[in-house]
């Protein structure tokens, strides 16, 4: 080696090793804690009887069950036993605090519990639904927004929740697609990183952490006939490219646990599927943390067909599953299961350790009361930052699907038609899954508009019609008491009352949709049209003449092909939370201008369903014009509505051709591609800027094209911004027909533009 070599390298990796070191002091104090864990753990279970050891295993709810059938009795007895490792279903200090007592001072190890909670998106202050979340597109305030719940879950005594949802869905009749991030697995995985890391924080033991329990693994979005608990079937390399990313994702930023689904994976539950909760999650991805059931999905196994509670029990231990969530299979089968060697101690331990580790890290057992402040209790939760909070991220949720005249922005004078069943309604701004949050404490739309524009408008209001009028609907609704009702009113009554109320006014501002209970767990719908009662009075009041605008509520995509042929303009705010009214009064009167876009396609029809931007090509692609014998439908458009992607501004913005840094490329080289944008409109906006990528020959078929990445910017009008994406190799893999994760030299096309749709395109060609 010559002088100068030497020297040079020496000046290279001098600095490297400088810049390494933090990383390295974070591994070597990881290594330590985890071995501190590993003896206080084993020293633990050293103590600690079989029984106390499957114990560990089971997760009871108190109270009224909210997903189930099933409610565990003896529940104080089993504590005192050692024979519960976790509750949930409770909250509050005083309560959570009452039954950590009675672990830690009534039990023989006085091992501390686990508090969980379904906490979706919000604790006590609500926000939008996560479909409505993921649609802001800015992965800071879903961070933020998780943060927020953890604060508030850990002030009332949670230190566990059951978020985020990562299941890829593309199928608007499944329910449970508001509870997720909607279609693509690409940005699907930064949505679940950004949640766990808002839970988590910078470490478990800090009183405002929660646990993130990952959910549900896996595949539960693909369920057939978008009908809850239902099968789901797909060839692993489906799965791989499209359903999986999120969870893997989520894994990588270091989530705590994991939650099995009901349904069915390669035709063996998920729960007891030791491919799926072994093979792949903890030795393919190196998961640590622990695996839970679902609500009695140990117990459903057996009408799966796999035996009885005990086999299905020691199917789900050897399986990998650690906790047992309510149906107490582990706690009354295992000891018998391992007393004819259908199952090991080794198994039993294992699953035992991983539910104490998760304590340990979350310093319950330097501390079982960490989180069970009475001063937090007051000043965490609902505060004016955290209602503020939800407000301005709320109002950044909402998606423009049509403006037409420049309808939107409303004028702060005048008059408007309030009306529908959804408009001075407060019950159902939250949406599905609110456990903890208080609906009596919503902003209603018209309260919100008062709040906003004060006396400047005339509000001439009217409800127009009931949310829906079929009584054996009403009944699977209202699974709680009173969640949707009929007006005393006959149909024809309220309908005139909204046309009066329109004939009075300027312009009609309709608030019509789902209620909280249409979507949301076994809310599946075959029909996902606006409800018939409220289509009919829109039908009523767009013969008036008058510009309508149609604030929609929904969990889903909705079929709005009549909405969008006759409406002026439709504002989309989901099930919008606690802030519900302000942030829309915001966006209707011009105080901030919608950027939001959809992360779920809205079909034309229900017939297109499951319709999805990222879809492969077929071998008679459908082109356009009437034609026969191509891969098209007869009666309708092969098109969505409303592309994945798609939302509209108060602004226009416009864009120019795609210029790339280079048109060939080798190896490791890094491709720049830049599109200048320009606000072309009289208002600031925010756009967000998308990639994607198109792979158009390959050795197995590809998506059309894929979603690799967007940058949210801020415009003034007249402004003029270029916004560059550096393109490396890694965004051009993909799973290969052996599985493996790779690319392949070829042509690329590189499309960016405002949706899924609408994109300029360049070509490059990438050798190896």
């Amino acid at each position: 080696m010559n002088k100068y070599f030497s020297t040079q390298l020496i000046a290279r990796v001098i600095p490297l090793c400088v810049a390494l070191l933090p990383f390295n002091r974070v591994l070597a104090q990881n290594k330590t804690e985890d071995a501190k864990m590993d003896v206080f753990v084993s020293g633990l279970m050293k103590k600690m009887t079989l029984d106390e050891k499957i114990g560990q295993l089971n997760l009871v709810t108190i109270g009224a069950p909210t997903t189930g059938s099933v409610v565990n009795k003896g529940v104080e007895d089993k504590i005192k036993k050692g024979a519960i490792g976790g509750v949930f279903g409770i909250w509050g200090v005083d309560h959570t605090k009452e039954v950590q007592e009675a672990a830690v001072k009534n039990s023989r190890l006085h091992i501390p519990l686990i508090f969980g909670l379904d906490v979706i998106h919000g604790h006590r202050t609500i926000f939008p639904i996560p479909l409505g979340m993921s649609a802001t597109w800015d992965l800071d305030l879903i961070k933020q927004s998780a943060h927020i719940a953890a604060k508030e879950a850990t002030a009332e005594g949670l230190s566990w929740v059951f978020s985020p949802m990562v299941d890829i869905a593309r199928d608007a009749r499944w329910g449970r697609i508001s509870e997720g991030a909607g279609e693509d697995p690409w940005y699907g995985g930064q949505v679940a990183k950004a949640m766990v890391q808002g839970y988590q924080g910078a470490s478990l033991k800090n009183a405002d952490a929660v646990m993130a329990c990952v959910k549900h693994f896996a595949l539960y979005g693909g369920a057939e006939a978008g009908r809850e608990y239902n099968t789901v079937d797909m060839s692993r390399i489906k799965m791989y490219q499209d359903y999986l990313p999120p969870y893997k994702a989520a894994v990588d930023a270091g989530a705590g646990s994991f939650m099995s689904s009901f349904n069915t994976v390669d035709g063996v539950p998920a729960t007891g599927n030791q491919w799926l909760l072994t093979d792949l999650l903890r030795k393919q991805w190196g998961f640590k943390g622990f695996v839970v059931s679902d609500y009695t999905a140990v117990n459903e196994m057996e009408a799966h067909g796999l035996g009885n509670l005990q086999t299905v029990s020691a199917l789900a231990l050897k399986a990998g599953l650690d906790m047992d969530m309510v149906g107490e299979g582990f706690l009354t089968t295992l000891k018998k299961s391992l007393q004819e060697k259908k199952i090991t101690q080794f198994e039993i331990d294992q699953a035992c350790r991983r539910v104490l580790e998760a304590k340990y890290k979350l310093g319950l057992f330097d501390n079982p009361y960490k989180s069970m402040d009475a001063a937090r209790e007051k000043t965490d939760v609902m505060s004016e930052a955290n209602l503020s909070a939800a407000r301005e991220i709320t109002k950044r949720s909402f998606v423009l699907l049509k403006n037409d005249n420049q309808t939107l922005p409303l004028k702060k004078t005048g008059s408007i038609a309030l009306v529908g069943p959804l408009a001075n309604n407060q019950r159902d701004m939250l949406g599905t899954w609110i456990l903890a949050g208080e609906w009596q404490k919503s902003i209603s739309v018209m309260q919100g508009i008062k709040n906003v524009v004060g006396d400047g408008v005339t509000i001439n209001y009217a409800k127009g019609s009931n949310i829906t009028e079929d009584t054996e609907f009403i009944k699977r609704l209202n699974f709680g008491p009173g969640m949707v009702t009929i007006d005393p009113k006959p149909a024809d009554e309220l309908l005139k009352e909204a046309i009066d109320a329109a004939n009075k006014s300027d312009v009609i501002v309709a608030v019509v949709g789902e209620s909280q209970s249409m979507s949301g767990e076994s809310s599946s719908r075959s029909d996902i049209d606006v409800p018939e009662p409220q289509k009919n009075m829109l039908k009523a009041l767009s013969k008036l003449g008058k510009p309508m605008v149609i604030v929609l509520f929904n969990g889903r995509p909705l079929t709005l092909t009549w909405e969008n042929e006759h409406a002026s303009a439709i504002l989309d705010v989901w099930a919008p939370g606690t802030e519900a009214g302000n942030a829309i009064a915001d966006v209707l009167f011009g105080q901030y201008n919608p950027a939001g876009k959809l992360t779920a396609t809205f079909p034309r029809s229900v017939g297109q369903i499951p319709i999805y931007y990222n879809h492969k090509n077929t071998g008679r692609p459908y082109t356009s014009g009437p034609t026969k014998f191509k891969s098209n439908y007869l009666d309708i458009s092969n098109d969505p509505l409303y592309p994945f992607g798609y939302g509209l501004s108060y602004t226009t913005f416009g864009y120019s051709d795609v210029k790339l840094s280079k048109t060939t490329l080798k190896g490791n080289e890094t491709l720049t591609a830049t599109v200048t944008v320009t606000n072309a409109g009289k208002y600031a906006g925010e756009e967000v800027v998308q990639l994607y990528i198109s792979d158009p020959v390959a050795s197995i078929s590809r998506s059309v094209k894929e979603l690799k990445n967007f940058k949210k910017i801020n415009l003034q009008p007249g402004e003029v911004k270029e916004v560059s994406f550096a393109i490396t190799p890694e965004q051009l893999k993909f799973y290969n027909s052996q599985l493996k994760y790779d690319w392949e030299p070829g042509k690329f096309v590189i499309e960016i533009g405002t949706n899924s749709t609408d994109t300029h395109a360049a070509s490059v060609w990438w050798n190896k």
